[in-house]
């Protein structure tokens, strides 16, 4: 089977601690795959090099069989545990917003929207302010600004936190 992503020996280091020392591994095309280890561990930071938030110290990184560049960007979709959610803009405006930085016309945007907001039952948050939203209102927001685009690639960082167990369901079946 064809990778999607290849890690190549990667290391990060921090002042002076060590986060990923010479991690590689493949990932195939359509497959699920799990970082998992204790906190501090470097998961995160493994995330933040893929999705290119940082650069490694050394080693490389293969995305569709290309070294990693500005034009995989819009082939990911990276839901972080920190919510990145600007609260005073309403849900609709911020799903665009996000939806045009990923390359996708207003129409198209719009158009995914919808169909995501109708799957969640939540069309009626159009035009609430993120702010008004409690954490798991806010993670499906998060949720569908990731997968909008259709990425060849979803990274999802505590995806579950604040969801309960039927929004849970939901999208794990999606």
């Amino acid at each position: 089977m064809e990778n999607l992503v290849v890690l190549n020996n990667i290391s990060k280091n921090f002042s002076g601690h060590l986060a990923n020392d010479n991690i590689s591994f493949e990932l195939p095309k359509h497959s699920i795959f799990g970082l998992l280890g204790p906190n501090g561990a470097g998961k995160t930071t493994l995330i933040r090099i893929i999705t290119r938030i940082f650069d490694a110290d050394s080693g490389t990184v293969l995305f569709d069989g290309e070294k990693l560049s500005d034009k995989h960007n819009s082939m990911m979709g990276y839901m972080p545990e920190e919510r990145g959610l600007y609260k005073k803009m309403k849900v609709g405006e911020h799903l665009i917003y996000l939806a045009r930085l990923k390359n996708l016309s207003k129409t198209e945007a719009t158009e995914k929207i919808k169909e995501w907001m109708e799957k969640f039952q939540i069309t009626h948050w159009w035009n609430k302010k993120i702010e008004e939203l409690s954490k798991g209102m806010q993670q499906k927001i998060q949720f569908i600004s990731t997968v909008l685009h259709e990425p060849k690639l979803i990274i999802l960082d505590e995806p579950f936190s604040g969801l309960d167990p039927i929004n849970t369901n939901l999208i794990k079946d999606e």
